[in-house]
Order: C-alpha cells, then structure tokens, then sequence
C-alpha cells in the first residue's frame, strides 16, 4: 500500500544505469540559463558533461549517440532554500521531521549533512519537476539552527553533497520557535547572537594564533562564518528584522543572504545600498502572521530594482512538507516576471548566490550536464516534464 502511495504522490522514476553515455538533444527552443534563447538548438553530452551548444546545423551528431528531443530545454533548477531530506512527506515526527531540533535556540554545530536523507520521496518529487540541486538543511524557527548543505537530487549518499557546509541558518523576529524559554522579545534575540558572535571572535583569534586548549563544535562554525568560510543565511520578514539583520552583518562583518523579507518593499534602498542578495519567500506563501504583507509581486520588483536573488521552496508545517519552485517561479511569471528572467533566478543566478556556478547553473561547454526537457513553455500550467537529466543520467 505505501508503494502506490509513493507511486500517486511522486511518481515513479527510472535511474538510468550509465552516466557514460552520449546523448544529442535537440529542442525547438534551448534557455542557456544567461538570458540567451537558442532556437532550433543542440546540446552533445558525454560522459555527464556538456561538450558543444549551438544550432542543430552547427553540430554533428555522433554515432551512437542516444537522441533526445523536446520542444524546450532548460537548466536544471537549483533550489536556494528548503528543507527536503530533513523533512519528510509522513510528517511524523518520531521518524522524518529532522529540521528544527528545539532543545537550544542556538546550535551552529547542527549539520544538515548528518540528517538529510537522500531517499526521502519529496527529493524524488522535486526532481520530477526539474529541480536538480538543493540548497536544504534546518528551518526557520531557532536564532541558531544548524549549517545547511548543497547537494543534488540524484545524490545516494549525503556525503555525495557539492558543499558540506554551505551557509549557517539564523532566524530573527517573530519567526523564532515558541518552544524555546528564550529569547521572549527581539532585543534579548539580538543580545545573545552578539554575545555568541563576540565569543567566537575571541575563539577565531585564538584558533589562528594556534592557542586553543580544546575545540568546540558550536564555535568552530560561528568563527567560520566570522573568518568568510561559509554565509549567514538570515530569516526575516518584517522591514525591522531586515534592518536589524543588516546591522548586525555590518557590526561583524560576515558573508550574508537574506531570506523571506515579506517587507523587503518597504527597505528597498536599504537593501540594495548593502549588496546582500536575497532568497525570496514562496512566491505563494501564505499571507499570515509575520508574512501578513507577502507579495507575489516580490519578485519582479527585485528584479526591477537590480537585487539579487533566488527561488525557495522553503519550510511548511503541512503535508507535503514542500512547495515546487517551477511553479513558484510561475506565479512571479505572472505577476510582473519575465520568463527568462524567471529561468535566470531559478538556474544561474541561483548557483551563483550560492558559489556553485563554475559547475551548475548554465547551459554552457564544460558544465555538468544538469537539464529539463519540457513538452511546453515551462510557466504554463498544462506544461509538464518530459525528462530530467543530472550528471548525464536520465532521471525520468
């Protein structure tokens, strides 16, 4: 019974055995994931890298090569910010809700690379939707929850992940966890991050100067950050937690991503005067409580207004525990975003706020042959995926 539950729900999907083979796609239309559309377009793929892009005119197939087709082709989407592989679909939290531990509001020394599951059916459901990388890793809710990884959804093992420790998880405002005893208001929220920050500075300065008498775990990871190791990846939504976020990356000076701002409308100028690029919420989200000034119009007014930023499917408390960024990414269509923006923030411009782009993100000779074919335009809501391709494997 619980086969053909996953069968209904996620679909089944057939792993192709050999990343070895060369496969020749050709697509009425190709988005290369900088912008450019290329019609009537060929990608040659060979041993999971991509070898040439061009017109179907330009290339030569070469013998033996399976031939794919499709009316358009994409990059692979990358996810900024979710919590897949942590959570669950069984919503149970005795075996698969792993993403907040709610025993200290501050604990960097969480790896999400210990609890991320790679078999988890919603990494399989992702996938079958054409999302192909995840940034995931613990959720909003604690002031410090853990460090986040970067992996893909064909990974098998956690350990296959791109970066082990890509950004550290910090929550400000009214998204904190009621289980905690503390913090109670914002003020004493701010006092012990700063408190934890000026500690770790003191344990970054003994860590370089060879003087620590032992190690510890939490430390290590907040002077990472302090040293520019790894990036705060902050969850925020109303105007004055992003103004305080923005404060206390310029008081200590770490690499910082803004995630959520619901209200980043009103602190605009603030925003983009720091140069920190945002994780926009879901597009979608619900418009409740700290989110009660959610906009899907937040994405073209960032990209309007020259912001970085990415798509996320990020945290829900409900079954199925995760939203799809391809249709995220569609509704921001409609609101104002133009479609090849739209697949710009969900390939390129993703990889690179996350530092992956020398092998993800694009389109481009050398890459890693990471692409969706679609029977339509993507953004259209009878459109769906045909194939996935990761590291030159068929996924579906």
């Amino acid at each position: 019974m619980r086969s053909f539950l996953f069968a209904v729900l996620f679909g089944a999907t057939t792993w192709a055995q050999n990343s070895n083979n060369s496969y020749i796609i050709d697509a009425e239309s190709i988005h290369i994931g900088t912008g450019k559309l290329l019609s009537n377009g060929r990608i040659l793929v060979k041993k999971g890298i991509i070898q040439a892009i061009g017109t179907q005119y330009e290339i030569d197939a070469p013998g033996g090569a399976v031939r794919l087709e499709a009316q358009v082709v994409t990059p692979g989407f990358i996810d900024a910010h979710t919590v897949v592989g942590l959570a669950g679909y069984l919503n149970d939290p005795g075996s698969d809700q792993d993403q907040l531990d709610r025993s200290n509001a501050i604990q960097p020394e969480l790896r999400a690379l210990d609890a991320y599951n790679p078999e988890e059916p919603l990494v399989a459901h992702l996938r079958n939707h054409g999302i192909t990388t995840i940034q995931t890793g613990h959720a909003p809710g604690a002031l410090v929850s853990g460090q986040s990884l970067i992996i893909k959804t064909n990974a098998q093992r956690a350990e296959q992940a791109l970066v082990h420790e890509s950004m550290l998880t910090f929550s400000l405002g009214g998204v904190i966890s009621g289980a905690f005893s503390k913090p109670g208001t914002r003020a004493k929220a701010m006092a012990m991050i700063r408190q934890e920050l000026h500690k770790a500075e003191e344990y970054a300065n003994k860590r370089a100067a060879g003087t620590l008498s032992s190690t510890d775990l939490g430390m290590e990871a907040l002077a990472d950050l302090l040293d520019g190791q790894t990036q705060a990846l902050v969850s925020v939504h109303k105007a004055q937690d992003i103004l305080t976020a923005l404060r206390l990356q310029k008081e200590f000076n770490f690499p910082m991503v803004l995630d959520g701002v619901a209200e980043i409308y009103l602190v605009l100028d603030q925003v983009k005067e720091s140069g920190v690029p945002v994780v926009i919420h879901p597009t979608m989200l619900r418009a409740t409580g700290e989110a009660v000034n959610v906009s899907m119009e937040t994405a073209a007014l960032l990209a309007r207004e020259g912001i970085a930023f990415a798509f996320q499917s990020g945290h829900e408390n409900y079954v199925p525990k995760t939203r799809v960024i391809l249709f995220e990414a569609g509704v921001a269509v409609n609101n104002g975003l133009s479609s090849r923006l739209a697949v710009q923030h969900l390939s390129l411009y993703a990889a690179q706020l996350l530092g992956i782009d020398q092998r993800v993100g694009s389109l481009e000779v050398g890459k890693d042959a990471d692409l969706v074919l679609f029977n339509g335009d993507p953004f259209e809501y009878t459109t769906t995926v045909d194939l996935v391709m990761i590291d030159g494997q068929l996924m579906k």
